[in-house]
């Protein structure tokens, strides 16, 4: 029954079925044709006697009768002549047996029709979403902050001048389709005392090949390869930023990783230089996007940093995508402190206009109370979800519980992906372009996550 599995919608192996079938029929016509027809009379005429001496009967139906038995015999040895060739080439491509490769095509033919999906952030939140997002679509693009100045990222862009490769890297991870031991090895850090302590191997892999290449993202398509990448990952710029944040008591502090230390308001944040040239690949990306996604992930370091690329900025307010924005569900002290979700959101207005944002999915899980102790020690709440502020915005809220039950609060990769693909099913279902076999495959990956 593991054959019948080849007849699966989306494999395209029926339509070279038929038509290695089609070829047979014609080479059968051929050489009837080759050899004349008295040959196959002379044939017809041995059946008749063959049915004549063993049933005593004569029936002119029996050529019909006959022929139609030839057919089917050939037919079914047509059948086990191509299930034998399928797995002779299996046994060799992979071993494991013709139901894990079955399995590995129906999957890509599915992801390859996912929607196109770009999302726009950095940080653990970024990559929390894409582990959830790459099991629906394989149409994923991840625009990454490249303002990130502090620890491995900061000391291999100061001491080679390249972009940030950390968030880079987790993006990477949460994409492959890799062997644990390949994921653990690009999250590995090294320890010690001298200069390699500290640095992750995955960043200096980065760095590496951004060397060999002679080009960043370049570099990334590369390492894409390497891991396996569903979809790809992109910087917004390959150009050295340095995010600068002006606070309410006039203050100014410059660079990612001292912002949330200086314990203050953030007013604004932009970047310098200003006008810095975005990668061609990214504006594309949300250009033609289905579904354009913010955060989750620091709004100030993480996804707006992104958006103050100004070219970026535009393609998503010009975008016919749907823009959702996935909103925290702690504050981050030094950072948002004491914002609820609509603060959050009319950050991201103020720094970029509107147009920006269609739909807010908002946390109205209730964080367990241990961990509310926990995280206020270090001056962390739970995002208040004010959903009559945000739709006075004319933007619409989609509530969901979406905290993963951890020792730590955060967004939960498999309820988060699952409720963003059922908004992006919701919607496709109202749009004329999608088919029957659409509709079959999106079907099929929501159950999944349910699963």
């Amino acid at each position: 029954m593991h054959f019948l599995k080849w007849l699966y919608p989306g494999m395209k192996f029926k339509r070279w079925m038929l038509l290695f079938s089609a070829g047979v029929i014609l080479a059968s016509i051929g050489l009837a044709i080759i050899f004349n027809y008295k040959y196959i009379g002379l044939v017809e005429e041995a059946i008749f006697r063959l049915f004549y001496l063993t049933t005593g009967s004569y029936y002119y139906a029996v050529t019909a009768i006959a022929g139609s038995g030839i057919v089917v015999l050939g037919i079914g040895i047509m059948l086990v002549a191509t299930r034998q060739i399928i797995r002779s080439v299996i046994s060799v491509l992979v071993p494991e047996g013709s139901d894990k490769l079955v399995e590995i095509i129906f999957e890509k033919r599915k992801l390859n029709r996912g929607p196109a999906v770009t999302v726009i952030g950095g940080g653990t939140g970024l990559s929390v979403l894409l582990r959830g997002i790459k099991s629906i679509t394989s149409n994923i693009t991840a625009i990454v902050t490249v303002a990130d100045d502090g620890g491995s990222s900061g000391r291999l862009r100061e001491d080679l001048g390249i972009i940030p490769p950390g968030d880079l890297r987790n993006c990477l991870v949460a994409l492959a389709d890799t062997e644990p031991l390949m994921e653990k090895l690009f999250q590995h850090r090294f320890g010690g005392h001298g200069e390699l302590a500290g640095h992750s191997f995955g960043n200096l892999f980065i760095a590496a090949m951004a060397e060999i290449v002679g080009d960043v993202e370049l570099a990334l398509k590369e390492s894409c390869k390497v891991l396996a990448v569903r979809g790809q990952v992109l910087p917004s710029s390959t150009e050295r930023i340095r995010l600068v944040a002006e606070m309410t008591d006039g203050s100014v502090v410059q660079g990612e990783s001292q912002i949330p230390l200086a314990g203050k308001q953030i007013k604004q944040v932009y970047i310098r230089p200003e006008n810095v040239r975005p990668v061609k690949g990214a504006v594309e990306a949300v250009n033609e996007a289905d579904v354009c996604i913010l955060g989750p992930g620091s709004l100030y370091t993480s996804v707006l940093p992104n958006l103050l690329v100004k070219d970026i900025a535009a393609a998503l307010r010009e975008s016919d995508a749907v823009k959702i924005y996935i909103c925290n569900v702690m504050t981050q002290p030094g950072e948002t402190d004491n914002y609820s979700a609509s603060d959050h959101i009319k950050a991201i207005i103020d720094h970029i206009g509107p147009g920006c944002i269609d739909i807010a999915v908002v946390n109205v899980q209730e964080v367990a109370p241990e961990l509310r102790e926990v995280y206020a020690q270090q001056g962390a709440y739970p995002v208040v979800p004010d959903i009559d502020a945000i739709e006075a915005l004319g933007i619409k809220v989609v509530k969901a519980n979406l905290i993963s039950e951890t020792n730590l609060v955060r967004h939960d990769p498999v309820r988060l992906s699952r409720t963003i693909m059922s908004m992006v099913y919701d919607l496709k279902i109202n749009s004329d372009r999608m088919r029957l076999l659409d509709y079959y495959i999106m079907a099929e990956s929501i159950k999944k996550l349910k699963d």
